[in-house]
């Protein structure tokens, strides 16, 4: 038995506690019990979509979203059985022209739209009115390395903000395989549910743990949150029934909306990697926060979606680790918001 004092993540205000823990050996499997009341089991998770979704009306902003991510899938569906064009953007982290000409046809349906309206894409940056109240946050292709392989896991991910908040949000996920690829679109404005394919959606109601699959992702530099994640991943191995790395933020929340998957997580992601996931997964009956319990914003270096009931035994493992990061002096104040931007956050 093993006793240790935990540290509480600093968006709350709950004191340290000591945690006394029970390890009971399964064959090659290792369970532990907590024996202690633990700070995150009767915290609330702000809610993160917009109260309002200003002066433009959901149904529209809903349809126009929607529309802006078939666009981009288009293209992608155009390209997905011919050769890549591939270019890289570090020693791992690759690009293909299937990215650029997605997020180009975006680009233009979003302007001759929305002129006034500021657009932050993953390959062209911030472009528009830095004054607007509306920021389109756009991943014209989510998993590049999968579409790369011809793997199926990857997406075109489109989500708009109000005033720094989640207002409306779609994801194209291509599902199939070589030959047969098809697609399914996963939908969500704020405070009218989610839906895939024009079906409403919710998360699972899976409350244990070891009755849940986990899905977690890992970016391409192998620093100390690469490490830290690399431990929770063996940890949470060993405690569910397993945990999958699919390589597509977008897709991996949109399963955990679709109640595939119970809850997913990842350090250091951007915001048009998080803009529309988390919307969906929120109005798919889940829950949204930092890696420490604390409330979530697009621009924050860090993300953890679930079910809702398992989310604070999740942070259990998930909270610590990440405390311990900041320990080492690992950033994670807001990763980037564009000048001038107006939020309510």
């Amino acid at each position: 038995m093993a006793s240790f004092l935990l540290s509480c993540p600093s968006k709350s205000f709950i004191h340290p506690v000591k945690l006394t823990f029970k390890s009971q050996q399964h064959g090659n499997r290792v369970s532990r019990s907590l024996c202690a009341v633990l700070p995150y089991q009767n915290q609330k998770y702000t809610k993160i979509g917009a109260v309002s979704v200003g002066p433009i009306s959901s149904a529209k902003l809903l349809q126009s979203v929607e529309f802006a991510a078939k666009t981009g899938a288009e293209v992608v569906m155009e390209a997905v059985n011919k050769p890549r064009n591939i270019s890289y953007k570090g020693l791992t982290d690759l690009v293909t022209d299937t990215d650029k000409n997605s997020e180009s046809a975006i680009l233009n349906l979003v302007r001759k739209s929305f002129p006034d309206h500021l657009i932050l894409g993953e390959e062209g940056g911030v472009i528009g009115d830095s004054s607007s109240d509306y920021l389109w946050c756009i991943d014209p292709l989510d998993g590049t390395t999968n579409f790369a392989h011809g793997y199926p896991s990857f997406a075109v991910s489109v989500g708009v903000l109000y005033r720094g908040k989640p207002a409306a949000a779609a994801v194209v996920e291509f599902v199939g395989g070589a030959m047969c690829w098809n697609t399914r679109t996963f939908s969500a404005v704020a405070g009218g549910g989610a839906f895939c394919n024009g079906q409403k959606i919710h998360v699972s109601q899976t409350d244990n743990v070891e009755r849940a699959l986990l899905v977690t992702g890992f970016g391409y530099e192998h620093d100390d949150p690469w490490a830290a994640n690399m431990k929770l991943f063996k940890e949470f191995t060993d405690v569910s029934r397993g945990v999958r790395r699919l390589g597509a933020a977008a897709v991996d929340m949109c399963h955990v909306a679709l109640g595939i998957v119970e809850a997913y997580w990842e350090y250091r992601l951007k915001p048009w990697d998080m803009a529309a996931g988390v919307l969906i997964v929120e109005e798919a009956g889940g829950a949204v926060s930092c890696m420490d319990g604390g409330k979530f914003t697009v621009f924050d270096r860090s993300l953890l979606v679930s079910n809702g009931v398992l989310h604070s035994k999740l942070l259990e493992r998930i909270g610590p680790a990440t405390e311990e990061l900041k320990g080492k002096g690992i950033d994670f104040s807001l990763w980037y918001k564009p000048d001038n931007y107006n939020t309510e956050l």
